[in-house]
């Protein structure tokens, strides 16, 4: 699924969450999708063509996970990402990186924006992940990644073959507390890196 084909559509956010209201029927998950997860080659790319098309600055970074269980190995990855908002839902890019083939596989031969997740904002990752697991979806990816005092824990289920595209829980925690990311914060951040010419900052 392309991302430049939901930005066309008129209802956006409505097409948004319909694309997931089956699965969260069957599955009693009663929270609203939060996140699109859009693998691009070049995310410094993606992100100014995306706000050529009007949306505010992409926040961008890059680094490497804290953690990274795929399929319950341990492991790592090294990548850049970036988020941004449109109408109410975030959009995070995501590069293929260095370290495992998560990402890589989902890359669009002709360097189109491709959706490859969808990302639900939940206080407790693990719980949801087991609630999967029971129904027959197990983890793909347990991950973490670490901003200074923030913390975000995700999980990616394993529901690309019956769902069509893969759920991933996520937890913000901020010195220990449950929030949910400001969106005006995290465009403010990304204009003050276009201001200093400094697109992607490493963590």
């Amino acid at each position: 699924m392309l991302l430049f084909d939901m930005l066309s559509d008129g209802n956006f956010k409505d097409r948004v969450q319909e694309i997931a209201g089956a699965a969260r029927e069957r599955l009693g998950m009663d929270m609203p999708v939060y996140q699109l997860g859009v693998v691009v080659p070049d995310v410094v790319a993606a992100a100014a063509e995306l706000e050529a098309r009007g949306m505010r600055p992409f926040l961008l970074m890059g680094g490497s996970a804290r953690m990274w269980r795929e399929r319950g190995a341990d492991g790592a990855i090294t990548s850049r990402l970036g988020f941004g908002y449109h109408r109410g839902i975030e959009i995070e890019l995501l590069e293929p990186g260095r370290g495992s083939d998560f990402y890589r596989r989902s890359l669009d031969p002709q360097g189109r924006p491709v959706i490859q997740h969808l990302g639900f904002l939940v206080r407790d990752v693990d719980s949801w992940a087991k609630k999967l697991a029971d129904a027959g979806y197990p983890v793909y990816v347990r991950g973490r990644l670490r901003v200074g005092p923030l913390r975000i824990e995700f999980a990616y289920m394993d529901t690309e073959q019956k769902e069509g595209l893969i759920l991933e829980f996520i937890c913000h925690r901020l010195f220990g507390v449950w929030i949910r990311p400001p969106a005006g914060f995290q465009q403010f951040l990304g204009w003050i890196e276009k201001k200093t010419g400094k697109r992607c900052i490493e963590v």
